[in-house]
């Protein structure tokens, strides 16, 4: 998937060309059976029943996958506090499980992956019509594929036959082609949808897997369960291992996928899909845990080489922004507190490279099989570090704007990471709640 998305002839021919090939493999083949010289002749009634019938499931819930609109959430009343992450292109809170797609320009709840063949964001609302696309394509591949198996075997039955009593030279290209074709799309839609199925099954989406696949990574390089990380404001900050969760159980993870617990509805083309909450609280914003973390709201764990490489800017430089807002309407002996205040924490911050020296000795000390920790690291551009995976894989492959995410990697929402103008909006609307 890498690099696919950011194709510009990818993204513009994605869907037309994939509606070309349904409609060569569709229809050419069913032309080629029909009014070729190709044995056992046409199709019977209800060979040909089946397959039409799984054609226009396919087209539709193509047609779904690519039209449904991938959600969005609505703030509709004034955020005074936000819960969770804070999203600096959207200037909103971001819910649990949802990222910035950097196509589609907002936060999509759920997000699992931007999928440049249907040029929309596999989601909460998407993700049903997407796999029933990915079942009705495989089965539809799988019945062709048995109409060509058919043509072939008829043509090994005649093989002692003269040339000129088989089918035409025109006939047999066709044939060729079709299966061709027909043989590495499915490999191609069969990889697609035992990935799909695995992720339903787990509840995990491909960005998640990615995240687990990280923090893996990381503990298997530390060696131990848990170390101790400077932040960038100096204080330690404790990496433990957490468990994956919102795995709650087969049945059940496929049922909140599906948005019904009626597993006939799961693979009917006509059924609907999730869809997000508007009260802030429901589908789309919060999700059931399994309870396996020792608190809730754990996932995704932070990155101890983000919160390094964090810390290793300058504190001084950096605009306390929550500071600004509180100083604004100070009295003279308010603001002496507040500059002592902020005294005690310059002094703290200028610990922050003596810990990280520290921790960073420590981290070698666990990491004694001679290898840089940055290895783990992809470090070919200027943009900010970020993890790869054994496919070569970051987040930016999946769709997800990076500049958009948290930066320490910590998943833990700071009034630093909120623009000054929401925070004095807050202050307005809270002053004007109190006068009410």
């Amino acid at each position: 998937m890498a690099g696919i998305n950011d194709a510009p002839l990818i993204q513009n021919l994605a869907v037309p060309a994939v509606c070309l090939l349904i409609a060569f493999l569709s229809y050419f083949s069913q032309y080629l059976f029909y009014y070729s010289t190709l044995e056992p002749g046409p199709p019977s009634r209800t060979e040909s029943v089946v397959f039409n019938t799984l054609l226009l499931c396919l087209w539709y819930t193509y047609f779904k996958a690519v039209t449904v609109d991938p959600g969005r959430y609505d703030f509709s009343d004034r955020v005074i506090e936000a819960e969770g992450s804070w999203c600096k292109k959207c200037n909103a809170p971001k819910a649990a499980r949802a990222h910035h797609c950097r196509h589609c320009d907002r936060c999509i709840p759920k997000m699992d992956h931007h999928c440049p063949w249907t040029r929309n964001c596999v989601s909460m609302t998407t993700f049903p019509h997407f796999l029933r696309f990915l079942v009705y394509a495989n089965v539809s591949l799988w019945t062709l594929g048995t109409l060509l198996w058919r043509r072939f075997y008829a043509l090994w039955e005649a093989r002692h036959l003269p040339a000129y009593l088989g089918p035409t030279l025109e006939a047999l290209i066709g044939l060729a082609l079709t299966s061709l074709i027909c043989f590495f799309t499915s490999l191609a839609l069969g990889i697609m949808l035992i990935s799909t199925v695995k992720s339903w099954m787990f509840n995990c989406t491909m960005i998640e897997g990615w995240e687990v696949d990280r923090h893996e990574a990381i503990l298997d390089r530390g060696g131990r369960d848990w170390w101790d990380v400077a932040g960038p404001d100096g204080e330690t900050f404790r990496f433990e291992k957490v468990e994956f969760p919102y795995d709650i159980g087969i049945i059940s993870n496929m049922a909140q996928a599906m948005g019904t617990s009626n597993v006939l509805l799961w693979f009917f083309p006509l059924a609907s899909n999730p869809i997000v909450s508007k009260d802030n609280k429901g589908a789309g914003w919060t999700w059931e845990e399994n309870g396996f973390n020792r608190t809730e709201g754990m996932w995704p764990p932070p990155d101890p080489e983000k919160l390094r490489r964090a810390a290793r800017s300058w504190p001084v430089a950096q605009r306390d922004f929550g500071a600004e807002l509180r100083d604004a309407h100070l009295g003279p002996e308010e603001r002496k507190r507040a500059f002592k205040e902020r005294q005690e924490q310059d002094v703290r911050r200028r610990k922050t490279l003596l810990a990280e020296l520290e921790e960073v000795d420590d981290f070698d000390m666990i990491h004694n099989d001679g290898e840089d920790p940055d290895d783990l690291y992809d470090q070919s551009s200027n943009e900010s570090v970020e993890w790869v995976n054994s496919d070569g894989e970051r987040l930016r492959d999946y769709g997800v704007d990076e500049d958009a995410e948290n930066d320490a990697g910590t998943g833990v929402p700071s009034d630093d990471e909120v623009p000054l103008g929401e925070l004095l909006r807050r202050r307005r609307v809270l002053q004007r709640d109190n006068l009410s």
